[in-house]
This record gives C-alpha cells, structure tokens and sequence, in this order.
C-alpha cells in the first residue's frame, strides 16, 4: 500500500530526519507539509501548506492523509509565555488528531518524552502527559505515543545547555545499564526510523514506546 502522509514539525530535529526517511521510501506515495514558513523543498511527492496553527479548523479539508505525524515541541526560550507554551505542545496536536480524525486519518505518531505524566511536577513532563491522555480518549484506530530521552542530533537553533549536556551524555551512557537503559541518549534519526517503521505495518491499538524500544525499533 502507498500511503498519503501529513508531518508536522518538519523543520524541527525528528522531524526533518522523518522527511529525508520518508521521501526515500517506497510505500510513501504523497507527504504534505503543514508548516509556519515554507521549507522550499523540492521533491514531486512533497507538498507544503504554510498555514497559521491559531485557526487550524480553517484548512480542515487539507489535513487528510491516511497517516499524521507529528512532531511539534517548544521551549521556554522560544515560548516564554506559558499560554503559547500549552498551544504548540498540547493543543495543536490535540486538535490535529481530532481533524485528521474527522477526515478519515487510520494512523496518528507523536513524539512526546520520557518520563511524561500528567501527574509529574516538572511542567513540561506533565503537559507532554496531559496530551497524551488526551489523545487515547479519542479512539483513534492506530495511536503511537514515541518517548525519547535525551536526543541526539545537530539543531538549526543554538542551545547552550544541551551542547554541554552531549559529551556528559556519551560518557554516562555506558554506565546506565539495566533499567536505566532508558536514560541513555537517543540519535533523533532513531526516533523518526522507529516512527516510520511502524507506520508502514499497520497496527491497530495504542502503542507507547520508551527510549530503549524505540532505539530496537529504529
């Protein structure tokens, strides 16, 4: 089967290496593109839609595709304020998958975070666990819930912290052995192998996938 395809978050590290995997794959047959600015990529299974994700129910009929990723995520740098915070990580894609829904989506892959909970303390943890409650109330036939530890990969935009955290992260993760096997590190291009490897088998349920699986499923 070709499958018809919506990412969202192509610009960002999982993302853009989802796309690169994805337009490489034979069983993709179209990749539709929702986007703040246009990437001007040009490839004949490729569409962009530069659209504002404020009034998202505005291009509706757009977002139809057999299966949505999305990748979207922020940070406190680029959101300071704790209202845009909560749009772009938990209300975007809330309202992403109930569209994709009503326009017969079969497939919904988002990458959420280790250690999410709507009951941690850490806020970012708990919104990333809030959307996920969210989204396995809406009974959608194949929901894959991915959560990285510590990614891996090189980023458009400078980030101080995890630059220092990179080589901190290579000498412990060695020594995280057993359970904490899930803290080590993961290669952003892991997570968005994983995410295509298990969109083309056509599952039905709902899937959480901690680091460590995801690495054995990349």
């Amino acid at each position: 089967m070709a499958y018809k395809v919506i990412i969202v978050g192509a610009s960002g590290l999982i993302g853009s290496s989802l796309l690169s995997a994805l337009i490489r794959s034979e069983q993709i047959a179209e990749i539709t593109l929702l986007l703040r600015n246009s990437l001007s990529i040009s490839n004949s299974k490729v569409k962009e839609i530069v659209i504002n994700f404020d009034e998202l129910d505005n291009y509706a009929s757009k977002i139809n595709g057999d299966i949505i990723y999305c990748c979207l995520g922020t940070t406190k740098s680029k959101s300071p304020d704790p209202n845009n915070y909560r749009k772009v990580d938990l209300e975007y894609p809330l309202n992403l998958a109930k569209i994709g829904l009503q326009n017969g989506m079969s497939q919904f892959h988002v990458v959420s975070s280790l250690g999410a909970s709507s009951q941690s303390k850490n806020a970012y943890l708990k919104l990333k666990g809030e959307l996920e409650n969210e989204l396995k109330k809406l009974n959608i036939p194949s929901l894959h819930i991915y959560q990285p530890s510590f990614l891996e990969g090189k980023r458009q935009e400078n980030r101080p912290l995890e630059k220092i955290m990179m080589p901190v992260m290579k000498l412990l993760n060695p020594i995280l052995l057993g359970s904490l096997e899930n803290y080590r590190s993961i290669k952003a291009s892991d997570v968005a192998k994983a995410m295509m490897n298990q969109s083309i088998k056509e599952l039905t349920g709902t899937f959480t996938y901690p680091s460590k699986q995801i690495k054995e499923l990349a």
